[in-house]
Parts: structure tokens; C-alpha cells; sequence
């Protein structure tokens, strides 16, 4: 007789938990091996790349962003010894983008890595020297690279061929460090030549000291024009042939660069228009007060040979006065103050109302300008000649002229200028600029504009 339990189904259970068991293992050693896997960092990388594919790409970099600051983590570099810093210095790092050159230069030196700034600028370009001057400057903290214009370009010294670039240090004199770079074959640029700031004497650098620090054709042009900027006539004028280029024109380009707020451009601020031995030509590329472009005008510098100085001997402001006219002088092209007088030369101007001697905050401007050209020198003299438009009559015209030319004179005289370097003349109607009226013989109201002035001769 078989047992009761033979003809029972048979259970199951066990072999179900064995199998559920397993089923575990399984997955929690899958799960291990997916973490321990050394390619699963590049996965999710990749997999979030392409889900968003414009996060992982990295902005446009702006070629005038600041350089980083330095690490203030790091350790202070040891002792840079010149010889051997030049010896490892190798041919130096070359660039399409000089921006990019400069940045990491700038960075290794601020940094205090001098043998890596060596490294980029490369032996032919360096001197002992020049790293010996790196050195000092590290010690007294002087390499720290200006943060909100950490770069300049200077200009061309040959047209995309040899260029100037210059490192803004942050200190309260504006040093500069200057970068010569050449183009090489490759279309890459490499440093050819460096130049450290002026010594410091007594805590300061003389203005002038940072203006001649080059004696080039491009150094001189760069140094006349931010003389100008800065209305600095007399160090304007000691870089120009004054046979060639007269007072009144350096005057008249301060007082352009004042009123309308003229810079120089960021990017290609000098063109090199030819470059030849003893003469140069370039061209200054100004941007308005809000950094829009605005303007450009030639230069030519020349000296009579080789030993000699470079000179600024022509000024074109053709095209800066038309500009300066639509910017300051509601579009009339001979509203500016700035003139050639029938003599030959040039002349300062300012302009007075109809029927009006007195003067305005813009006459102000210019005034202020011209009395600190006579203030630096008791000898400089000049004379002051009123002028009025044709209506009116001749007794009439010659007083209001006369009050025009007083009106400037007292100014001056009020900003300290002394009486004996001013001579005032009045001229009426006699001498206009403009006709008063046009060929069919009706009123021509600005011709009779420009002729309610005073000018101002300057003997300097």
C-alpha cells in the first residue's frame, strides 16, 4: 500500500528561493561592476554632452578678458639666476593670436614663475639683464599685472609683419612692459624684443620718462599722440618738428581730443603705412567717448639720417575734423577750432554768438588749454585778433570785435596768464573767413557764423 503522500502534488518553495537568491547576486554584483568601471566617468560625460550639447561648449573668449589673478596658494619662486634662466630659456613660444602670447606671459609673471615667462619670451629676445630687472621687480611686488586692461596694443612697426604690444602693470604710474613680436613663416608671432619700465627714483617715473621710452619711428609717434591726449603741449611738441609742425596745430589737437573725447582704439591703434629708413608713415585709428569708432587721420615722422631723431613732420586732420564737427560742432565743418590763416599756418579759433562777446563753457575749455601752454613759459607771447560778421555798422562792428578779443584776454588773465604775453587787436568786419553772403548775393548765415570769432596767433 503506497504511501497517503505519493499521489500529493509536490512543493515547490525551495527551488523558488534558490532561484530569487540568485537572481540578487546577480544584479548586486552587476551593480559593482558598473561603479568600479573605469570607463564609467567617461559615459556620463558623454551622455551629458549630448544631451546638452551648449553647455559643454566653452564661451568665446574675449582677447581683452583679464588675466587670472595670481594663486595665493602657491609658493614664492626661488631666486631666478639670469645666466642659467637664459640658458633654458630655448626659442620661445610662438602664437597666432599675439593676445593669447601675451596673456600667458603675463600670467607666468604675475604668478612669480619667472623661468616659465623666460621660457615663453625666449633666449633671442631676453638678457641678462632684462631678467636680472624681472628679478627686482618680483621682490618688490611690482609684477602684478593691471586687472581691467591687463593688455595694449601699441601699434604696427611694419604692416602685419612686426607689431607692439605692451603688459599694463598695476601700479600707481602706469608702467608698462613692451613686447616687440615678429610674424614668423608659419604666420605665428614670437617675441623679438622686450623693454622693462624706467627706474623708479624717489617713488616716482617721470611723465616724460614713460613717453620717450621708445625713440623709434612708431615709439615717437605713440608718445606725441598720448602727450596730446593728456594736453601735455610741451611734451607734445618735443616730439615734432616745430618747422614743419606749428604750435597752434598741437594746440588745436588737444583741444580736439578734450572736447571730443577722442581715444586711441583698442585693436590696431597705429597702422604702419610704409616704413622706410629715414621717413614713416601712419595711420591713428580714434574711438569716441562711448568706444564707438569714430575717426582716422595720418602722421609721418621723419629724421635726417640714421643717427638722428625720429620727428613727427605731418599731421592730416582732414578726416578728425569732419568728424570732430558732426561730434562737437552740429555738423558744420568749419565750426572747429582748428584753421588755416590766409597768411599761411595755423590758427586757434573761438566763436561767439550773433551779437554776443561773451564766452561759453566750451570757449572755456579751449581757453584753459591755451593758458596752460603760456603758463609753462613767460616768453611765449601771443596775440588776440577779433572779427565780426558784415551786418552792422563799420563803428559798431570794430567795437564788438575789440570786446571779442578783451573778453578772451581777461579769461586769461584770470587763469594766471601774465598781461605783458598778450597783445589784442580788433579788425571789424575787415577780414572774414567766409563770405557773408553767397553768390546771388543773399545773406549766407554760416559764413557769417564762422566770422563772429576771435583767433589766436600763437608765437611760440
Amino acid at each position: 500500500m503506497s504511501s497517503s503522500y505519493s499521489d500529493e502534488p509536490r512543493s515547490n518553495f525551495g527551488l523558488y528561493v534558490s532561484l530569487a537568491f540568485i537572481a540578487v547576486a546577480l544584479i548586486v554584483i552587476g551593480l559593482l561592476a558598473t561603479q568600479c568601471s573605469p570607463d564609467r566617468d567617461k559615459t556620463v560625460t558623454s551622455d551629458s554632452a549630448t544631451d546638452s550639447p551648449a553647455e559643454s561648449e566653452a564661451p568665446a573668449q574675449d582677447p581683452f578678458e583679464t588675466l587670472p589673478e595670481p594663486d595665493s596658494t602657491a609658493t614664492e619662486s626661488s631666486t631666478l639666476n639670469p645666466a642659467e634662466a637664459l640658458t633654458a630659456a630655448g626659442i620661445g613660444a610662438a602664437e597666432l593670436d599675439p593676445v593669447s602670447l601675451l596673456q600667458k606671459i603675463g600670467a607666468s609673471l604675475q604668478a612669480g614663475e619667472l623661468q616659465k615667462a623666460a621660457n615663453l619670451i625666449g633666449k633671442d629676445a631676453l638678457s641678462e639683464s632684462h631678467l636680472t630687472g624681472l628679478q627686482a621687480l618680483a621682490d618688490a611686488n611690482k609684477l602684478r599685472i593691471h586687472q581691467a586692461k591687463p593688455i595694449s596694443e601699441i601699434g604696427e612697426l611694419e604692416a602685419n609683419r612686426r607689431t607692439r604690444w605692451a603688459l599694463n602693470l598695476d601700479d600707481p604710474f602706469r608702467s608698462r612692459i613692451y613686447f616687440d613680436l615678429n610674424r614668423n613663416e608659419d604666420g605665428k608671432w614670437v617675441v623679438v624684443k622686450v623693454s622693462l619700465p624706467p627706474a623708479v627714483e624717489e617713488g616716482n617715473i617721470p611723465q616724460r620718462a614713460l613717453f620717450a621710452q621708445f625713440t623709434d619711428a612708431l615709439g615717437v609717434t605713440d608718445s606725441f599722440l598720448n602727450a596730446a591726449l593728456k594736453q601735455d603741449f610741451d611734451d607734445a611738441k618735443s616730439f615734432v618738428d616745430s618747422e614743419k609742425v606749428s604750435d597752434a596745430k598741437i594746440a588745436g589737437l588737444c583741444i580736439i581730443f578734450e572736447e571730443a573725447k577722442y581715444q586711441l582704439r583698442d585693436q590696431k591703434p597705429l597702422r604702419a603705412m610704409f616704413s622706410r629708413d629715414t621717413t614713416a608713415g601712419f595711420k591713428a585709428n580714434v574711438v569716441g567717448k562711448s568706444g564707438e569708432r569714430a575717426a582716422e587721420f595720418g602722421l609721418t615722422v621723419q629724421r635726417a639720417d640714421t643717427n638722428q631723431p625720429w620727428l613727427v613732420t605731418e599731421i592730416n586732420l582732414d578726416q578728425l575734423l569732419a568728424d570732430y564737427a558732426t561730434r562737437v560742432a552740429g555738423g558744420d565743418v568749419h565750426f572747429t577750432p582748428l584753421v588755416k590763416n590766409p597768411t599761411g599756418g595755423d590758427t586757434l579759433i573761438l566763436y561767439f554768438g550773433f551779437d554776443e562777446n561773451g564766452l561759453t563753457p566750451r570757449t572755456e575749455r579751449q581757453l584753459d588749454i591755451v593758458a596752460s601752454l603760456l603758463k609753462t613759459d613767460p616768453d611765449k607771447k601771443l596775440t588776440l585778433s577779433g572779427h565780426t560778421d558784415a551786418l552792422g555798422s563799420d563803428e559798431y562792428n570794430n567795437s564788438l570785435s575789440k570786446s571779442r578779443a578783451d573778453a578772451v584776454r581777461a579769461y586769461l588773465l584770470s587763469t594766471g596768464v601774465p598781461e605783458a604775453q598778450m597783445i589784442t587787436q580788433a579788425e571789424g568786419e575787415a577780414k572774414p573767413r567766409l563770405p557773408n553772403v553767397n553768390e546771388a548775393g543773399e545773406d549766407n548765415p554760416s559764413g557769417r557764423r564762422a566770422n563772429r570769432r576771435t583767433e589766436i596767433y600763437l608765437d611760440f
